[in-house]
């Protein structure tokens, strides 16, 4: 089966064809999923960022309007689902009763580096959630994703000479941050 653009499989499901939609989750949904996860620094709650992003696709595809690309226009669903939860959680800090535990994906093959590997990770993702939402944002969509700073702009709505600003400032506080706990 020849792969469809985005462009193509948006125009399939707008006509009717509901396997498009599903060609389109399945080719985003693990970058939701890891751009969720950097945002909010765990599994259950990028699990849930994640599923949220597929149901707002699901309703507003329609509004899709080609400006930018498909892919720029989930992320910024993505970024935008993300701020507004970390926006809830922080009211939630206040209510303890909420808290849950984090899920731990474990492999059983080597322990030792799992241990490792996992302390490594925590080690960033306690940076990660040490720099503020936006900044965290531009750090992850460029780092991580690997968008340029014009796709970032398309994504965030901002200039270039800001997310620049907001990069370098989120890069200097990680590099502090896990230089300080190694």
């Amino acid at each position: 089966m020849a792969v469809s653009s985005d462009l193509e499989l948006v125009k399939k499901y707008l006509a009717g064809d509901e396997q498009a939609f599903n060609e389109i989750v399945r080719k985003y949904r693990e970058k939701i999923y890891w751009h969720a996860r950097r945002m909010l620094g765990n599994h259950l709650d990028a699990d849930e960022i994640t599923q949220e992003v597929i149901i707002v696709l699901y309703k507003k595809l329609k509004t899709f309007n080609f400006q930018s690309s498909l892919y720029t226009w989930i992320f910024k669903i993505t970024s935008n689902l993300s701020i507004n939860y970390i926006n809830k959680l922080k009211i939630k800090k206040f209510f303890p009763f909420y808290d849950l535990p984090q899920s731990q994906l474990i492999e059983k093959s080597d322990i030792v580096k799992n241990y490792e590997d996992k302390e490594k990770l925590e080690i960033l993702e306690n940076a990660l959630m040490s720099v503020p939402p936006k900044q965290r944002e531009v750090f992850v969509l460029r780092h991580f994703e690997g968008l340029s700073y014009q796709e970032i702009s398309e994504v965030t709505g901002k200039k270039i000479g800001t997310l620049k600003a907001n990069y370098f400032h989120a890069l200097n506080k990680i590099l502090e941050k896990t230089k300080n706990e190694q």
